[in-house]
């Protein structure tokens, strides 16, 4: 089918004075002017009264199913006091006649109590059965309250690292209630639950997710459902990764596209176990730790290569990232020849030396909601390091500058899924030096995420190309200098690119109308003649 898109703002960087596009089945026809589209032979023709048309947002870091649940499964986090958050524990254990109670959401600080609910308590509200409660995704330290039963359910769980009492977990126990409460699932409820994220990651102009799975922060058979479901149904595209160290065979199995991911390497500055070089600034006696050696990295990143994977690494701290680019250098002279490349590390906070990383060849896959969310010098980052070492993180500008390919994520349900936002963020960081012109972030978050997952020539806009794109409602254009702001369309006389939505604070960010994926429409409002 032929679909002839007219009278909008094409962002394309090979028709930059597009007003309207044809797409035949998966692909991008033909560019040009609505008048020359008048004569273009279309099956459908939908008018796009002066919106805007850009590429598809890649997240290059999401976690769909506990995505979903934030979205369909019991929400805490109008819970005013814990006594009211029981409340609507017991409500739900009776209305599910013994189903388990997956929520989250619950922020203790906020309440009157200032305390988390206890097992015991959970065990009340949830009539003994399976009470699985993850605290609000804004924390700085994810972790989770459980019941009994569920606690009971996880071998040697008191025996874990972030088992603390009265049903509290974090870390690797966290992990293992999580996955444990994921579980108890029907294959049924997995599948709604995962929809729901997809649809989410639609309505906002995402035509593709990179979904970071693995034994501690899902499953086997929830990556696999996630994959059946994007192919069956009219999704944003996945593209799936396996965090397991030398878990190639697995990752094959399950048709991801790299062993890796959220491998951890260690862990978060929220939780004091992301490794750095020197101590925490508010817990001296610590300096987080390292998962694994650099013996062992570097065999992960031989053995995806030989099967042909892209191996991934989570690290947040200096001297995590100092021991992955130690692990390239070793696996490189193993091999003769630069291992690093195509590979990628998650999250990249505390990059000391961008060159370096930059001549590994890695990837940065980076949040800037995370700089949104707890930079600044009041935030959690500063509390953790110090202002003076807190404002060496998430130096975007600096990576790019080296050289090093970025792709924007949210880490959802961690932040928000909000490509919009996050442009600006890493735009008018907390610390301006450490921004990136609206332009380079829109790419990270568009072309980036593509070429992250080994995709390099998607997300554009020009005849030929796969058409996954998005509808705007987004008014004024801008381009990168503030003082040539312009209205309707134009572009940057300096490179023939269309203008941006203006993303300054305060402005609204952009309202997505129709995001199509490979030709597919997967989320619309009202837009056809």
């Amino acid at each position: 089918m032929r679909t002839l898109y007219r009278h909008g703002r094409i962002h394309s960087p090979t028709e930059p004075f597009a007003t309207a596009m044809v797409v035949d089945g998966a692909t991008i026809a033909w560019l040009g002017s609505a008048d020359a589209g008048a004569q273009v032979d279309a099956d459908v023709t939908v008018e796009l009264e002066d919106a805007l048309v850009t590429p598809a947002f890649v997240d290059a870091h999401v976690h769909m199913t506990a995505t979903g649940l934030t979205l369909t499964g019991l929400d805490l986090s109008a819970a005013r006091t814990l006594g009211e958050a029981l409340d609507l524990v017991e409500r739900a254990s009776r209305a599910g006649r013994g189903r388990p109670v997956l929520g989250t959401g619950w922020d203790d600080s906020a309440w009157p109590e200032h305390r988390a609910p206890t097992a015991t308590e959970l065990d009340r509200a949830g009539y003994g059965g399976v009470v699985y409660l993850a605290r609000s995704a804004g924390s700085y330290v994810p972790s989770a309250v459980v019941s009994s039963s569920l606690a009971a359910a996880v071998p040697d769980l008191l025996g874990m690292a972030g088992a603390g009492p009265d049903g509290l977990v974090s870390g690797d126990a966290h992990h293992a209630a999580r996955a444990a409460a994921f579980s108890t699932l029907s294959s049924g409820q997995l599948r709604d639950v995962q929809r729901a994220a997809l649809s989410r990651a639609g309505e906002l102009g995402i035509g593709c997710v990179h979904e970071m799975a693995g034994p501690e922060v899902s499953s086997a058979e929830d990556l696999r459902s996630l994959l059946a479901l994007a192919v069956a149904e009219a999704t944003p595209q996945v593209f799936g990764y396996w965090g397991e160290l030398n878990g190639v065979d697995t990752a094959l199995e399950l048709g991801a596209i790299g062993a890796g991911g959220d491998l951890c390497c260690d862990g978060w500055l929220g939780s004091h176990t992301a490794a750095l070089r020197e101590p925490y600034t508010d817990r001296p006696e610590t300096s987080g730790q390292l998962r694994f050696s650099v013996d062992q990295l570097s065999e992960h990143l031989l053995r995806c290569a030989q099967v042909g994977l892209q191996a991934g690494f989570h690290a947040i701290g200096d001297a995590a990232i100092e021991q992955i680019l130690d692990a390239v250098d070793l696996a490189s002279h193993r091999v003769g020849r630069l291992a690093g490349a195509g590979h990628r590390v998650e999250h990249a906070e505390m990059v000391g030396d961008p060159s370096r990383f930059a001549a590994a060849g890695l990837t940065a896959s980076v949040q800037p909601g995370f700089d949104a969310a707890w930079g600044g010098p009041l935030g959690m980052y500063a509390q953790r390091l110090g202002v003076g070492r807190a404002s060496g993180l998430n130096r975007f500008a600096e990576l790019a500058a080296a050289g090093v390919p970025l792709a924007f994520g949210s880490d959802s349900p961690v932040t928000p899924m909000n490509p919009w936002a996050a442009i600006r963020a890493a735009a008018y960081p907390s610390q301006p030096g450490a921004a990136v012109s609206p332009r380079s972030a829109f790419a990270a978050h568009t072309r980036g995420g593509w070429r992250a997952a080994g995709r390099a020539g998607e997300g554009v806009i020009a005849t030929g190309a796969t058409a996954t794109f998005a509808v705007w409602q987004a008014g004024e254009l801008a381009v990168d200098s503030p003082d040539q702001r312009v209205t309707r369309w134009s572009t940057d006389a300096r490179s023939g690119v269309p203008g941006l939505p203006d993303l300054t604070p305060g402005h609204d960010l952009p309202i997505c109308l129709r995001t199509v994926v490979a030709g597919r429409t997967v989320f619309q409002r009202e837009l056809e003649s």
